[in-house]
């Protein structure tokens, strides 16, 4: 399928007649890592080139963006969700609303995939044109000031070796991920075909600490330079991840190892006495994009009904009732459970129905986001929620680990 675009150009699906091109195109207007991590998406059969877009003038390649699907974990639910990635278009084709088209295609195709959000690592606001809104917290990273000392390191057979990950260690890589994943509200893992393509990835490599046969704990380290990153680290216990931390520092002889906070975790309580503790300076954040509220909602139900029953709120049959101005959102209130959502028109004054206010723009701050309805209510006038005793339940403070093809940072 193709949709023609001004001026003759043609925006379709591409192909490998494409992909020279596409590798020129994204080396040219992003990082030179990026043609690669194209190949690996459209050779991969998980992906393949209908994960792939361009638009062409005549047989040249002048634009093209790619949709990775996503898997973002909220409590006990899971949502299929889909990433836009390696977004480039010509610098004669700019300003022509090609991006918009692209972006266009790949919402479309999300939807058609089942995707309930969108997800994205972006530049600073222009995905906003969008539909995207920031809502989850990209941790800090920390620069490591010492190193542990005193332990006894295993010399000979069965010693610690930090060494480069193959295809047979995707099994123990994902359940350490997985494990580390566990304590967190919101989770975005890799799927299995990225850690395929992990392993051929040039912008880090994927390395991990084997300790007397066995895969003790991982991490993605990024190309010798000024400063070396140790991210999306794991270990199963705090000795592999000292281990860990100290195999990855010898790397950078100079110094200037930092690595990235996933608070909670065993690499977190392990590293915590040697890593500056520096304020955040900025604030970084994730995008998502929800396409369809009622939808998102009605998915998310289960998740509703656990939060209120480990509290213990008792609606007394009340709807609950969540207004984005200009429509609104009502969840009935059944003997067994939560009812379908159901979908309103305008209602400017939720407080009436005893309902919670939310500006479109911030529910996915909302719901997968670090404030909460009680933060958020500090911070936006049009955030608010009039029953003060189920709202902050239903719309909790949330933690989040996301892990992403490109580190952002």
């Amino acid at each position: 399928m193709s949709v023609s675009l001004a001026d003759g150009l043609v925006l379709r699906e591409a192909g490998p007649a494409d992909l020279e091109q596409i590798g020129a195109l994204l080396t040219e207007r992003g990082e030179p890592g990026d043609a690669l991590d194209h190949r690996l998406v459209v050779d991969d059969p998980d992906a393949g080139y209908p994960s792939c877009a361009v638009v062409v003038d005549g047989d040249r390649v002048v634009s093209t963006a790619t949709l990775l699907d996503e898997e973002v974990r909220i409590g006990s639910v899971r949502l299929p969700a889909g990433q836009v990635e390696l977004v480039a278009t010509d610098s004669a084709y700019e300003g022509r609303g090609l991006v918009r088209a692209l972006m266009r295609w790949a919402h479309d195709r999300s939807a058609a995939r089942g995707h309930l959000v969108q997800v994205m690592i972006g530049i600073p606001y222009f995905y906003r044109l969008f539909g995207y809104e920031y809502a989850i917290d990209i941790p800090r990273t920390q620069a490591v000031r010492s190193l542990p000392t005193g332990e006894s390191t295993p010399t000979g057979e069965g010693a610690p070796l930090l060494r480069a990950a193959g295809p047979a260690d995707i099994p123990a890589v994902t359940a350490l991920q997985d494990a580390a994943q566990a304590g967190f509200d919101v989770a975005v893992a890799h799927p299995q075909a990225r850690w395929r393509w992990l392993l051929e990835h040039d912008a880090s490599s994927l390395r991990v600490l084997e300790r007397a046969g066995s895969v003790a704990a991982v991490g993605r380290i990024t190309p010798p330079g000024e400063q070396m990153l140790l991210a999306e680290a794991a270990a199963v216990d705090e000795a592999a991840a000292r281990e860990l931390l100290r195999a990855a520092a010898a790397l950078v002889p100079e110094g200037g190892l930092r690595v990235v906070h996933r608070a909670g975790t065993v690499t977190a309580a392990a590293w915590q006495e040697f890593l500056d503790d520096g304020p955040r300076r900025t604030a970084e954040q994730y995008y998502v994009r929800i396409p369809d509220v009622a939808v998102l909602l009605d998915r998310l139900r289960p998740l509703f009904r656990e939060r209120l029953a480990a509290a213990g709120v008792d609606r007394g049959g009340r709807d609950v009732v969540i207004s984005t101005f200009g429509a609104h959102y009502r969840i009935p209130v059944l003997a067994d459970g939560l009812g379908e959502v159901v979908t309103g028109g305008p209602m400017q004054g939720p407080g009436l129905a005893k309902g919670a206010g939310v500006a479109p723009d911030q529910l996915p701050a909302l719901l997968f986001g670090p404030h909460g309805i009680e933060g958020l209510a500090r911070i936006r006038p049009d955030v608010y929620g009039t029953d003060e005793e189920l709202f902050p339940v239903l719309f909790p403070p949330l933690t989040a680990d996301f892990l992403s093809y490109y580190l952002p940072y």
